[in-house]
């Protein structure tokens, strides 16, 4: 599943659910899943249950001994940072394949066919 789509669930649970980005940076380094963020979230009808972002706090700290992240990323920023690394490898790739052109002129770049030259000497 694309990068984006996962965050864009996770955006819209972050609405529904009306999580702060410290809660949903927790729940996605725990690896909940947002579409069953639901199921945990029915403190209403089941009291027993605490609510949603109090769960969340109590098994982040007991998975991880601390008690928030160090650095909190809100989604739209984790979004600009993946757009940025895409961007990063793209452009290490067009690197790569002009560097193999350079060094072997007589493949086509686009065929990946190879150019017979004719010596018109």
């Amino acid at each position: 599943m694309n990068t984006n789509v996962k965050l864009e669930k996770w955006q819209a649970a972050q609405k529904r659910h009306m999580l702060s980005d410290k809660h949903v940076q927790m729940a996605r380094e725990l690896g909940l899943n947002p579409d069953k963020l639901g199921k945990i979230d029915n403190h209403k009808q089941e009291t027993w249950k605490a609510p949603l972002p109090q769960f969340i706090e109590e098994i982040y700290f007991k998975r991880f001994k601390k008690a928030e992240p160090t650095v909190v990323k809100s989604i739209k920023d984790a979004k600009a940072d993946e757009k940025a690394k895409r961007e990063r490898k793209k452009e290490a790739k067009e690197q790569r394949r002009k560097e193999k052109a350079m060094l072997n002129p007589d493949v086509d770049k686009e065929d990946n066919d190879i150019i017979i030259r004719e010596n018109n000497s």
